[in-house]
């Protein structure tokens, strides 16, 4: 009996250890994409993305089959040979991305919407907070970028973690960092609409703030509808990546 248990911890514990690879390799490479250290449109070799994560090929495999069930990565078919690449960035991939994400985040916010007053009041007082830090931001003589990115998400996640559950916030997890991608490289050429988003942010915290669910979900899709129209024009001028 006992040896019994003992063949099943190694067997478990196998396959924990396999299990944690692959999420690291997972986290990792989706790291270097979502931070244009894998750029758009780059060809992805398994063996060189496992010698530079330091494991092995088969959690390096895994975990980029994985990312491209997501979208991070996608397979291309040269006559008979298959090879993946780092998703590009282009004006329809970023459209339909944005109204995703405005999708799932509508929710969260109808969810913030109603919880219970003093639950809502503090929600509000932290979007407040951030919004007007965003709004000071953008009028700075020499706006930051990168402050400018993490004020923003830290806006977006303040509602999505008080009215998602587990499931929504995996989805949002899986989703949100692909539309990152875009905002990270094209957010200096964002930064003169700071102003008009911060107009539609204090829409969505009026909502969640009456207690209007319905009014909540619609104010945050028309944000990032509108977001992604801004968006858009940059990449039309500016011009796509890695597309082929």
């Amino acid at each position: 009996m006992s040896a019994v248990r003992d063949e099943a911890a190694v067997v478990s514990d196998g396959t924990s250890g396999r299990g944690e690879s692959v999420a690291r390799a997972y986290d990792q490479v989706r790291e270097l994409i979502v931070w244009g250290r894998l750029s758009p449109g780059n060809w992805i070799v398994e063996s060189e993305i496992a010698d530079r994560l330091g494991i092995s090929r088969t959690p390096t495999r895994s975990a980029l089959h994985r990312l491209q069930q997501e979208g991070y990565v996608i397979a291309l078919n040269r006559g008979k040979e298959r090879r993946l690449i780092v998703a590009p960035l282009t004006q329809d991939d970023a459209r339909e991305l944005f109204h995703i994400v405005g999708q799932l985040e509508g929710l969260a916010a109808r969810s913030t919407a109603e919880l219970p007053s003093d639950k809502r009041a503090a929600v509000v007082k932290r979007l407040r907070s951030l919004n007007r830090d965003l709004a000071q931001a953008a009028r700075d003589p020499r706006p930051d970028p990168l402050r400018i990115f993490d004020l923003d998400t830290a806006f977006h996640r303040t509602y999505v973690e008080s009215g998602a559950g587990p499931r929504l916030l995996a989805l949002h997890d899986a989703t949100k960092p692909q539309a990152e991608r875009y905002i990270r490289l094209y957010i200096s050429s964002l930064v003169d609409e700071i102003t008009t988003s911060v107009e539609e942010h204090d829409v969505i915290i009026r909502h969640i703030a009456d207690g209007d669910p319905v009014a909540a979900r619609q104010a945050v899709d028309t944000n990032w509808s509108n977001a992604a129209l801004r968006l858009s024009k940059v990449i039309g001028a500016l011009g796509e990546r890695g597309s082929w």
